[in-house]
């Protein structure tokens, strides 16, 4: 993993990296699995430096045949079981139409809901629903369930259905009747 840490510690430097524009030919897979609490675990061992996190994170794209971690160099297939990201931590500020939801992911990513970074809620295997934010890309966070707290408390009924406003837009949940 040397090469590709070193990539991924010169792109983090500079943010995100530029993986849309990289496309080296596949090199093989890494042992390396993103849980769906956020954990990465690297040979069965989590990964415990939370900046090793950050940095692998800067090289994560979504082809479709799945996530890799890409470098101009070299191109590994990975696991992902939910989703790469973990919204933690959710801030908001105003009411209706003009309410700001903002999201910080375990990684640190930082995005204002809306147009350009969208909800959507799937449905849980107990029934219930699971909300992800549009991080980049297509690269998604699942909504932790401490925030999926606060965003249920700010939930309202439009047109007969649930949900938030947030930058503008309303993002249904579920019908209001359920």
């Amino acid at each position: 993993m040397t090469a590709l840490a070193e990539a991924a510690r010169e792109a983090c430097a500079r943010g995100v990296a530029p993986v849309h524009k990289w496309n080296p030919e596949r090199c093989g897979r890494l042992d390396l699995v993103i849980r769906a609490d956020g954990s990465w675990i690297y040979e069965g061992s989590a990964i415990r430096r939370p900046a090793l996190v950050k940095l692998f994170s800067t090289v994560l794209r979504r082809d479709p045949e799945g996530y890799v971690l890409v470098t101009p160099a070299e191109k590994l297939d990975i696991t992902v079981e939910d989703a790469p990201f973990l919204a933690v931590e959710l801030a908001s500020d105003g009411e209706g139409p003009e309410r700001r939801i903002r999201f910080r992911t375990n990684v640190d990513d930082v995005v204002d809901v809306g147009p350009e970074h969208a909800l959507r809620f799937e449905e849980a295997t107990d029934g219930g629903f699971k909300p992800y934010v549009h991080v980049r890309s297509d690269l998604w966070a699942l909504v932790a369930r401490s925030a999926v707290y606060d965003l249920v408390d700010l939930a309202e009924e439009q047109n007969g259905r649930l949900g938030v406003w947030a930058g503008g837009v309303f993002f249904s949940m579920a019908e209001a009747a359920a």
